[in-house]
């Protein structure tokens, strides 16, 4: 018994940390960059309503930063749920076909849409996102069963859907010019800076959404832990809940491209840190990595902004630098713990 509190309590305090922890990265993000505002003079700029600090701020860093917490907060929300649904720490929402589906949407319309440069704001988060739920529907239907959705046919198949992506972006890649090429080249590699009021406006109902169907999926996802059959058995429709997660995954991943581009390993990286921090109950890992997840993304763009001032570094470049070792530690400690069992 006073294990558990003891256990309950830890979970609470690492909550705690990461959610005031997250409004301190907002202000230093809002802060910070190649122009700088002192943090305590922003409610006096904000009470002043004028001036070119309140511009920098209200048109540029508050989109900029809330995109960014966004944008992680569902990428991480979204790896912790696939991440229990496959019963694998090293699941990333990449493999299950959103991500490349997304980078394939946003090249198809950057190449093959005539004038695609006046209606880029708009319409490419748009084409990213429907290319993204697109593969998350192919693959659901490749998955599907008699007896219901196999998870390691979901796993396969996205691996399989992410090399055929690949090559048609290869091909799109040889089909475009100059400026194509480079308009391609800084959406895929990520980045927050074209986060607009309206652009996020446009994508929050999507977020909300995803946030709604994902966050109530602790228990299930608990008891499948366990096993399906075990699962089943604990009185978890298991069909509803697999319909449920990719569902939700696939609409905040798909949001979350649509945002900043191809950013990743953030919902490989946030998830495992909150277990290493806290424990694995889902209870708690859902919205203790999507709020890790959030704060890490505005660090690694508050990064971006200023490492290399006043050019920019992409964020997806910083992400990968991150989570690639860190992926690899993840591998190497997983190979440990299957040769000693």
């Amino acid at each position: 018994m006073t294990r558990s509190l003891t256990l309950a309590s830890r979970y609470r305090l690492v909550l705690l940390t990461l959610a005031l922890l997250l409004p301190l990265f907002l202000l230093l993000g809002a802060s910070l960059g190649a122009y700088p505002i002192p943090p305590l003079e922003i409610p006096r700029i904000l009470l002043r309503g004028e001036g070119m600090e309140y511009q920098v701020l209200t048109a540029l860093r508050f989109p900029r930063v809330l995109g960014a917490a966004l944008v992680g907060a569902l990428l991480a929300l979204a790896g912790a749920a696939l991440q229990g649904l496959f019963r694998n720490p090293l699941v990333d929402p990449g493999l299950i076909g959103v991500s490349s589906g997304a980078a394939l949407g946003a090249a198809v319309f950057i190449v093959l849409v005539p004038g695609a440069s006046l209606l880029e704001t708009y319409a490419l988060p748009a084409f990213a996102f429907l290319g993204g739920l697109l593969a998350t529907w192919i693959l659901w239907q490749v998955a599907r069963t008699p007896w219901g959705v196999q998870v390691a046919v979901l796993l396969l198949s996205g691996i399989a859907l992410n090399a055929l992506v690949g090559a048609a972006l290869g091909i799109l890649v040889f089909l475009a010019n100059d400026e194509q090429l480079r308009s391609l080249t800084f959406w895929t590699l990520g980045g927050f800076s074209a986060v607009t009021w309206n652009l996020l406006l446009s994508v929050l109902p999507l977020a909300l959404l995803a946030l709604a169907l994902l966050l109530p999926l602790a228990r299930p996802l608990n008891a499948l832990a366990l096993g399906e059959r075990e699962a089943f058995h604990l009185g978890v429709e298991l069909e509803g809940l697999k319909r449920r997660l990719v569902a939700g995954a696939a609409l905040g991943v798909g949001a979350a491209v649509a945002l900043a581009g191809g950013v990743g390993f953030l919902g490989l990286v946030a998830p495992h840190l909150f277990r290493l921090l806290a424990g694995p109950d889902h209870r708690f890992l859902l919205p203790g990595a999507a709020l890790l997840g959030a704060s890490l993304a505005v660090a690694a763009d508050l990064l971006a902004r200023t490492l290399a001032a006043p050019a920019e570094i992409p964020v997806g470049v910083l992400t990968a630098l991150l989570g690639g070792p860190f992926f690899l530690y993840l591998v190497l400690r997983y190979k440990r713990e299957v040769y000693r069992a």
